[in-house]
């Protein structure tokens, strides 16, 4: 086995998954390199962050520069220089989110490119030598979500096509190393969601992902599903929780046994100006901060904080300067990299707990809008 379950405490845990490129100590905190790149941050600069693993996309790659390209110049971890773990999302989320430029039938999904317009043919087969390309260490199956909201009918007929094309995805050889995630689906339907983790949980992955949520859906209503979810799962491998990432939302699915997540916040919100600290995300370009010569926020041991005020950052923001960018994308980050890392430390330590409970009301306090 790939992962190794090294503490339990109060339903979270802390592991490590092996890979071909490093150890990934869980639960872990996956910026998004969609194409290739975290937003405005370099690869040494994730190391220093303490990012163990990053995330990119099968369908955004395989449009630009093509799977095929990155193989003939030494695979994505050369390509973009980057010597830790890479996990690659199918794409299915992509290409369902075309919507009405989409067509899905049992042999994959044919649609229009965003690029260009030309036509694509997705298969589990096909999205599976493409990850196997680029050298992905976790490779992703295809799967169909559903968006919020959906009847049962639709959400049960995405959900049984997503087992026949995970079953199809793991009959195609992975490339050397390379580890293979089922995504469990099942809409917003508790049985759905139960039944789909149990088949997936018989077949011969790797680790699960728990797809297709925080898609609208209320909160309480996405804690329940992921609960429901990791109690059907396989206790020895990982779980993954896609496309999640605000702080409270980390501290509620840590509690319900996930182990890796990822989300493109951090670097979305630090373009728009916005900074993650304990008393909420604030945006820089408010007139308040002009002459606050303080850090982002106190007690951060980011290249940012400890270096820059926010007056120098806000100036950057109202002055268009590209350093304003990489700055608060480093500092969100850092913000979410450690606060992994303090769950994890209190798992070990038999703590989650009391610290779970800090954290929630500290972060419950300081809501994002």
């Amino acid at each position: 086995m790939s992962f190794r379950l090294l503490a339990e405490d109060s339903g979270a845990r802390r592991g490590a998954l092996q890979t071909a490129h490093g150890t990934i100590r869980t639960p872990a905190f996956m910026p998004v390199g969609t194409q290739g790149s975290v937003k405005a941050v370099s690869p040494d600069e994730l190391r220093q962050l303490g990012v163990e693993v990053v995330l990119g996309n099968t369908y955004h790659l395989a449009l630009r520069p093509g799977a095929l390209r990155i193989a003939e110049l030494g695979g994505l971890h050369r390509f973009m220089a980057w010597d830790g773990a890479i996990l690659t999302d199918s794409g299915g989320f992509q290409v369902f989110s075309l919507d009405h430029l989409v067509r899905v039938g049992e042999e994959g999904a044919t649609f229009r490119s965003h690029l260009d317009g030309s036509q694509q043919d997705f298969t589990p087969e096909s999205v599976m030598a493409v990850q196997r390309q680029l050298g992905s260490d976790i490779a992703m199956a295809f799967d169909e979500p559903v968006p919020w909201p959906s009847d049962t009918g639709r959400s049960r007929a995405a959900m049984e096509r997503t087992h026949r094309w995970a079953d199809r995805f793991l009959r195609e050889p992975a490339g050397p190393g390379q580890l293979r995630f089922g995504i469990a689906q099942g809409g917003f339907d508790p049985s759905l969601r139960a039944e789909s983790a149990q088949t997936l949980g018989v077949m011969a992955f790797d680790g699960f992902a728990v797809g297709g949520l925080s898609l609208g859906e209320p909160k309480p209503l996405t804690y329940e599903l992921v609960a429901l979810q990791t109690e059907q799962l396989p206790r020895d491998r990982p779980r993954y929780l896609m496309g999640v990432g605000t702080p409270l939302d980390l501290v509620e699915a840590v509690s319900r046994g996930i182990d890796l997540f990822d989300c493109v916040l951090p670097t979305r919100i630090a373009r728009n100006g916005s900074v993650l600290t304990r008393a909420g995300r604030i945006n820089l370009r408010n007139r308040r901060f002009a002459g606050d010569a303080g850090p982002l926020e106190d007690g951060c041991d980011c290249y940012a904080c400890a270096r820059f005020s926010r007056a120098y950052l806000r100036h950057l923001f109202m002055a268009g300067e590209i350093l304003a960018h990489r700055l608060a994308s480093i500092h969100n980050l850092r913000v979410l990299v450690g606060l992994v890392g303090e769950l994890r430390d209190a798992i070990e330590a038999g703590r989650f707990h009391q610290v779970s409970a800090r954290l929630r009301e500290q972060w419950l306090a300081a809501p994002l809008p």
